[in-house]
């Protein structure tokens, strides 16, 4: 079954609080049942996680990688702004990677530090913006070669074994 990881970054938990004419009247316990009905219906496993913290973020995207998860979807919010520690993380990782956000960015004048390590990026549109984004990400992983993606290390290791064949 295909695991996904979906990452709720700094003041998301207060969706539908939190500036409605911008985020809307959708909590976020409501989005999450929403996003886990999605999961449901389309067959593959969903992770939810919110947090302010960006280390919390990172030591979970290192976990992923351990547990071999398929791909992330997370929408970053404050973190876009100087969230470095957080784009090199997302450099490192072998794990395909979609940005949403649930409003136009641009249009807001906001640029995401963390968009260039990502697939693509899907912004403007509520909280369909997570649906979108879960179902772009279903379909990048259905692209991928049979087995999962070759992480560096074992693409380094195909290589001298192909060396050593010669």
């Amino acid at each position: 079954m295909t695991r996904l990881l979906l990452i709720q970054g700094p003041n998301m938990s207060y969706l539908g609080r939190r500036q409605p004419e911008i985020y809307g009247k959708t909590s976020a316990a409501e989005l999450d049942r929403m996003l886990l009905a999605h999961a449901r219906a389309h067959g593959y496993a969903l992770e939810i996680l919110y947090t302010h913290s960006e280390a919390a973020a990172i030591e979970r995207l290192y976990r992923a990688v351990d547990e071999k998860l398929d791909g992330l979807v997370m929408n970053p919010a404050a973190f876009l702004f100087a969230g470095y520690p957080l784009r090199d993380c997302l450099r490192a990782i072998p794990i395909p990677y979609i940005e949403v956000h649930m409003s136009n960015i641009e249009r807001r004048g906001i640029h995401s530090i963390l968009a260039e390590t990502a697939v693509g990026v899907v912004a403007g549109f509520g909280v369909q913006s997570y649906i979108l984004g879960l179902e772009a990400m279903l379909a990048q992983l259905k692209k991928r070669p049979a087995g999962r993606a070759k992480t560096a290390g074992a693409a380094g290791k195909a290589k001298k074994a192909k060396r050593a064949r010669r």
